[in-house]
């Protein structure tokens, strides 16, 4: 009977994952071609299911290819407690040595574009955030740490210096050697558990030179920093599961501690998927008997509480402006503009007049499927205050009315994360500081004012704006899966979904922060790689550990 639930378990997951591949294939090349779903097209139905069923025995296939693998090894190894079930310790990571000298190989690999892009890429408003910090006007739109830190860098290196890019430039040299930091510590958790040099090596030129990772290390914006330490709070929460001692033990917690609070504190939305996954883990563990659990409701609890702390005591001692509501409600104010933008006699005159207290009928004239950024500008947060029930009352009815467009308007500034095919050209047309978007948005490139572009390798920077905004590598096949947020997302569920049902992986929970962090972008403005970038540095820990390393007990398909 056991063995009958094992092999329905190791079916059903595969289907379910082929269905909802399919699903984000078939409707994602619909709303990349046509800007809507059309559920009743026989040509994309076929395709749907010839898809599923593809995927589905590819990934069956796979996952009987691992089992057959490791059954030639003899035997499967679990990690417990920091060793196998064979007694064995785990290996060592990095010496101090060592570790400063791949550590220095990354950034070194990282300054070399720097100096081509000099003084880095001053993007995603950076220019905002500092005019913040001059002019002594915060508000908590943006984190006030990460406001802080740059706009302060740039202010006191033009008091001091009178420019502004000196500024700049400290500041993403910091970030850069703070990131590398962290590239090497996910490196030497990889030594720790058995890679080899060759898989070591190309995990350090993974982090120091594909472009899209650099991009980010040497940007400005607060995603850089957010998603390292993100990815540094899950190293440390795995390390904690293999860790013996309850010294060493406190020691991790206290480690895990600080990376998540720094990581909430550069990202919003990192505070709420930190609380929903403290949720979860703690109400799974009831089910779960430990000996242990101090630490880990401690280091599950305590960063919810110092980052409300921190960040209350700086909105207070900033005076910082409250009360923008429109960041929560992209999702909404996108369903209600595509509906009045296709349908506008749809709406009654009492409806009409609800829906321009929020927003303005100039500002409905400006409804883009793909971004949401313009509407959100002009969105009255002072009227939601006074009234909120009648903005969720006329929502809730224009969506009962019209469920297949607010389908579309939802996908459409979504679909990017998990239709791989997809080209991110979502500022298309708009102009910027130096250039107008017209092929790709990949990435933001330039530099804002103050700060003013003056490459010292003009070769490197002249490839770095062709990655971001040409085509490009978007329409290189195969290649643009390497840069296509959707690709990652995908291979990220199946090596999740390989190491529950068929290494039986335990202690792998940590990546299901994760995974809630991206089910935060969804409800985000549009779908850009910067609120991804995380998934990047996900893929070279879970493809060692789920399909390379053997010492794991694989379950019987």
């Amino acid at each position: 009977m056991r063995n009958q639930k094992s092999k329905n378990k190791t079916w059903l997951m595969p289907v379910l994952f082929g269905v909802c591949m399919s699903l984000g294939i078939v409707w994602g090349y619909q709303l990349e071609s046509s800007d809507h779903i059309d559920i009743g097209n026989v040509k994309m139905l076929l395709l749907f299911l010839g898809l599923s069923v593809f995927i589905t025995l590819a990934v069956r296939y796979s996952w009987n290819k691992l089992l057959l693998r490791s059954r030639k090894e003899k035997q499967g190894i679990t990690f417990v407690s920091g060793r196998t079930d064979k007694g064995q310790e785990l290996k060592k990571g990095y010496t101090s040595d060592e570790f400063l000298k791949v550590w220095m190989i990354i950034a070194a690999l990282n300054f070399v574009v720097l100096l081509g892009v000099y003084p880095g890429f001053f993007v995603y408003d950076a220019q905002t955030e500092v005019i913040e910090v001059l002019s002594r006007s915060f508000n908590t739109h943006h984190p006030l740490l990460h406001v802080l830190l740059l706009g302060g860098s740039v202010a006191f290196f033009h008091k001091f210096t009178g420019s502004y890019n000196a500024g700049i430039f400290f500041y993403i040299l910091m970030q850069m050697l703070v990131m590398t930091w962290i590239f090497t510590y996910v490196i030497s958790y990889l030594k720790k558990h058995g890679a080899g040099k060759k898989y070591r090596a190309f995990t350090a030129a993974f982090f120091g030179v594909f472009p899209t990772i650099v991009m980010y290390t040497l940007c400005s914006c607060k995603d850089g920093f957010f998603s390292a330490f993100l990815i540094l709070s899950v190293i440390l929460m795995l390390e904690w599961e293999e860790t013996e001692g309850r010294g060493l033990k406190r020691r991790k917690a206290w480690q895990i501690i600080i990376s998540a609070v720094l990581m909430m504190l550069f990202r919003h939305n990192g505070f709420y998927a930190y609380l929903v996954f403290a949720v979860i883990v703690i109400v799974a563990a009831k089910f779960v008997k430990e000996k242990d659990r101090y630490h880990r409701v401690t280091f599950l609890i305590a960063p919810v509480i110092i980052y409300f702390c921190i960040n209350t005591i700086i909105g207070a001692a900033l005076s910082a402006e409250t009360g923008e509501h429109q960041e929560m409600l992209t999702v909404p104010i996108q369903q209600l503009a595509r509906v009045y933008y296709y349908d506008k006699d749809s709406f009654t005159e009492e409806e009409k007049e609800v829906l321009y207290t929020y927003l303005s009928e100039e500002a409905l004239s400006h409804y883009t499927p793909r971004i949401s950024d313009i509407l959100k500008m002009y969105f009255d947060n002072a009227a939601y205050e006074k009234d909120s029930r009648s903005f969720w009352r006329l929502w809730l009815g224009k969506g009962l009315q019209n469920p297949m467009s607010y389908l579309n308007g939802w996908f459409l500034t979504s679909y990017g994360y998990w239709y791989p095919g997809a080209v991110i050209n979502v500022y298309q047309g708009n102009t910027v500081f130096t250039f107008t978007y017209t092929d790709s948005s990949y990435f933001g490139y330039e530099v804002e004012l103050p700060g003013e572009r003056k490459s010292l390798i003009p070769f490197i920077d002249a490839f770095y704006r062709k990655l971001s905004i040409e085509k490009f590598q978007q329409n290189i096949p195969v290649v643009s899966l390497l840069f296509s947020p959707a690709a990652y997302f995908w291979l990220f569920i199946y090596l999740l979904m390989t190491a529950g049902v068929i290494r039986r992986k335990l202690g792998m929970y940590p990546w299901l922060l994760v995974l809630l962090v991206w089910l935060t972008i969804l409800l985000g403005p549009t779908y850009l790689v910067r609120y991804t970038i995380y998934l990047w540095y996900s893929v070279p820990v879970l493809v060692y550990t789920v399909l390379l390393h053997n010492h794991y007990a694989v379950e019987d398909l």
